[in-house]
């Protein structure tokens, strides 16, 4: 089976957010919180736990940010 991008997920103290997200994405997300509970055996009862994750590794992995963020600059949106 394919390896995840996400692993265990750990509990830090958490910053309230709350976001809106289109039903497919949330669909999606659920789907997601499933195979990674099957794949590390830690249930996942609330999919919105993965969405902290998700940004972390998704902003770890782009190189476009990492650069602007070593030169000491804010970073800012393309659109």
């Amino acid at each position: 089976m394919a390896k995840l991008k996400l692993g265990a997920i750990t509990d830090d103290k958490p910053v309230k957010l709350t976001v809106e997200l289109p039903a497919d994405v949330h669909r999606d997300l659920a789907a997601y919180a499933d195979v990674l509970t099957r794949e590390t055996g830690q249930s996942i009862s609330d999919p919105a736990k993965l969405v902290a994750p998700m940004l972390a590794r998704f902003m770890a992995t782009d190189r476009a940010f990492a650069k602007t963020r070593r030169k000491g600059q804010p970073a800012q949106g393309k659109g």
